[in-house]
């Protein structure tokens, strides 16, 4: 089935727009290659495209070198956040502002292949309204690979979603699901779990992660704790199910214990002299022991109640503090902070 007989993403008329999104956070030496690199793999692909550069707070040249590819290229337009919205929210600033048929977000370091563009496009031209991609192969400590392969079956099972090793949040999407997604009345958005629970046909392609161009990765281990939390409380509510679980499971032992200590003194006072469990220490075992569950369920419902709370505070994702002259993108009647 082609693109035009599916309806995604192909005007009816004329080549169609393709955005490519790239947050960028202290990547002044890699933009330039980046831009190359982009603009030399789109040439063949048949489409019109735009480069959208998200600077998220920037302490060096970025956003000064941003500036100058989009005075010497007009299809190059920035976005500049008054600070650093962390990673989701740089993309969802440029998917916000982005034009295009269809928008492709990729980091700005190089590790992901412009090359791949073409096949991307190629697929949603094919009738694909979500293209993912997974990485090949890690170039990172065996310790690293471990946190990462917990990170994706933790959130998988906890979830129920299937985000499989290697996800990244270099995809291309059809301009029907990035508006549904800008569109989501949620505070934290979860992309990667997003763009699976939204549905739509999905192809996915596999690539080679090359050597980071410049500079040192800003992704930490508390950016992988913060995206497990995130994904696990966007999409379920297994916590609070088995915190309530384990209390009638703690609580059906407790009643047994009871009922065996009441036996024994009852069966004692019959002169069976059978030895009563030790007093204070199992008390306060058991004390113990259930305080800590106590305040590991109070902790669960607190997350989800913090949640609640931002969610109605109304606060913005992000907050732009400059921007290009021609920013007219279907995210410009909106209100962005």
């Amino acid at each position: 089935m082609s693109a035009e007989q599916s309806g995604v993403g192909v005007e009816a008329a004329g080549r169609p727009l393709v955005s490519v999104v790239f947050p960028a956070y202290d990547e002044e030496e890699n933009l330039r290659p980046l831009y190359e690199q982009v603009t030399a793999a789109l040439e063949g692909a048949e489409v019109d495209h735009e480069l959208v550069f998200v600077d998220n707070g920037s302490s060096d040249a970025s956003l000064a070198i941003i500036k100058e590819l989009a005075a010497r290229d007009q299809r190059v337009r920035f976005v500049s956040l008054s600070r650093n919205f962390g990673h989701q929210g740089g993309l969802l600033a440029g998917m916000f502002y982005a034009r295009g048929d269809a928008v492709i977000t990729m980091d700005a370091d190089l590790q992901q292949p412009p090359s791949l563009l073409p096949e991307m496009i190629r697929l949603w031209r094919d009738g694909n309204a979500v293209v993912y991609t997974t990485k090949k192969n890690y170039k990172m400590s065996a310790w690293h690979t471990l946190q990462v392969r917990v990170f994706y079956k933790l959130v998988s099972r906890l979830s129920g979603l299937e985000l499989s090793f290697g996800q990244s949040d270099f995809r291309l999407l059809d301009r029907r699901v990035v508006d549904l997604i800008v569109r989501l009345p949620e505070y934290r958005k979860f992309l990667r779990g997003i763009v699976q629970w939204v549905g739509f046909r999905q192809a996915g392609l596999e690539y080679e992660v090359a050597d980071r161009h410049a500079g040192s990765s800003k992704f930490r281990f508390s950016t992988l704790v913060s995206f497990a939390i995130d994904g696990i409380l966007s999409f379920s509510l297994i916590p609070l199910r088995a915190s309530l679980l384990f209390g009638l499971v703690v609580a059906a032992l407790c009643i047994g214990f009871g009922l065996y200590t009441v036996s024994i003194g009852v069966l004692n006072l019959f002169g069976a002299g059978y030895p009563l469990p030790p007093g204070w220490a199992t008390l306060s075992a058991t004390a113990l022991f259930l305080s800590s569950m106590q305040l590991i369920a109070i902790g669960a419902v607190s997350e989800y109640v913090g949640r609640i709370f931002e969610q109605t505070k109304g606060r913005p994702p992000f907050i732009v503090q400059d921007f290009s002259d021609d920013l007219a993108g279907p995210g410009a009647d909106r209100e962005h902070g």
